[in-house]
């Protein structure tokens, strides 16, 4: 499945887990939650997955602000608030995705560190790693899984 790898100066160990195995949990497991870490630039115009088929939530909370790109300082409680008012809790499985993994990770870690026992990384995230074209969403992630999507 994936593998745990701690961040820089300690936290949290965050598992990574591929989109597939995210997709297949989230439907196994209904109470789990997936969130949309990117910027609101991203999800009006790249996209964001539709979990409509399995009835899941989908959360989208900004971990970088668009357009300046800062570190958004409400994130945690703005996620809290939102976890919330889906009725979870700090033992709910989460799932983390941004547009590669790198941004979810360190989400995830933020939540992980205020108690939140379940955190995930999806592994290349929505896009992917760029290919050969310089291009994403084509060699790995959410868009080339072929999982479910609609645009923003």
């Amino acid at each position: 499945m994936g593998s745990d790898t701690s961040p820089p100066g300690g936290g949290a160990s965050i598992p990574d887990v591929t989109v597939q195995d995210a997709w297949v949990r989230l439907g196994e497991d209904k109470s789990a939650v997936l969130i949309d870490v990117r910027t609101r630039a991203e999800w009006s115009f790249i996209g964001v997955p539709d979990l409509a088929e399995i009835g899941n939530p989908l959360l989208t909370v900004e971990w970088l602000t668009f357009p300046d790109g800062r570190l958004n300082a409400g994130f945690v409680d703005q996620m809290t608030q939102l976890l919330d008012k889906t009725g979870a809790t700090k033992d709910t499985t989460l799932f983390f995705i941004c547009r590669s993994g790198a941004r979810s990770r360190s989400a995830a870690t933020a939540m992980a560190e205020q108690g939140y026992t379940r955190c995930h990384n999806v592994a290349d995230g929505f896009e992917g790693p760029l290919d050969g074209h310089r291009h994403r969403g084509g060699v790995a992630g959410w868009k080339a899984a072929n999982l479910p999507w609609t645009q923003g």
